[in-house]
């Protein structure tokens, strides 16, 4: 449903809210969808400066919904899936980004933050990225810009374990700029989003699209779309998928990759 993304435009900022707090801002299709479309038409609107990424009910997102990817993998899924065109979205965006994140954010939920320009997390947020429990792998070029991030050692245990990182250690180690008490990261957020929208448009955009390779970014994005739409539909992702639905611990050691 559309009203689980709120708009707002405050001072050149676009303002897009993740409200779906029953499932922890879990992104659905219809979801991707109203991100990407607004994502991809800020960038040729004059009055927005800025976007602003944030999740209402003190939770960024908990990720992609897990019952498109069991619809998927099942087979039962048909037509556009967004989360591809969001992913795609953000990784041509020429216009800044920032993110506020409390709470959880799982999965997209951190591979996002890597297109923002400006991340700033609760110190008590938990990021993590666990493509690897569900018999996935990671998306949105995150494999190549998490190392580049924060180096490959740090980046595969955030892929292959899955463990949270904690906002405190999540700006310590380079993944956001700033850790800080959960009811006081949006407001610091705007106040940077303000603060870009301020400046020169043209020189942000310019200075933004000399420190991004947007040819090897949508490159890796394609490289890993391929592979994720493979993984979606083997074994070890049915009972992923089928653990998670049953609430039960997966056990892979009995099906094939």
């Amino acid at each position: 449903m559309t009203e689980h993304i709120k708009i707002a435009i405050d001072d050149g900022v676009l303002i897009l809210s993740m409200n779906r707090p029953d499932k922890k801002n879990a992104l659905s299709n219809d979801m991707y969808r109203r991100l990407a479309e607004a994502i991809e038409e800020a960038q040729s609107d004059p009055a927005i400066r800025c976007v602003l990424l944030q999740g209402e009910g003190g939770v960024f997102t908990a990720g992609n919904d897990l019952a498109d990817f069991a619809a998927v993998s099942s087979g039962q899924a048909h037509g556009t899936r967004y989360g591809s065109v969001f992913i795609e979205t953000i990784g041509r965006a020429e216009k800044p980004m920032v993110a506020a994140v409390t709470g959880l954010a799982v999965g997209v939920g951190v591979t996002m933050l890597l297109h923002c320009d400006l991340v700033y997390v609760a110190d008590d947020a938990k990021l993590s990225t666990p493509f690897v429990n569900l018999g996935l792998v990671p998306e949105a070029a995150s494999s190549l810009l998490l190392p580049a991030r924060i180096g490959h050692a740090r980046a595969f245990a955030m892929f292959a374990l899955g463990e949270p990182v904690l906002g405190e250690r999540a700006a310590e180690i380079g993944l956001a700029n700033q850790a800080l008490p959960a009811g006081e990261v949006q407001a610091a957020a705007l106040a940077a989003a303000k603060a870009i929208a301020k400046r020169p448009l043209g020189s942000v955009m310019a200075t933004k699209r000399l420190m991004r390779d947007t040819a090897a970014i949508k490159a890796m994005m394609d490289a890993e779309g391929e592979v994720f739409t493979q993984r979606l539909k083997t074994a070890e992702a049915a009972e992923a998928f089928a653990a998670f639905a049953e609430r039960r611990a997966p056990d892979f050691t009995k099906v094939s990759g």
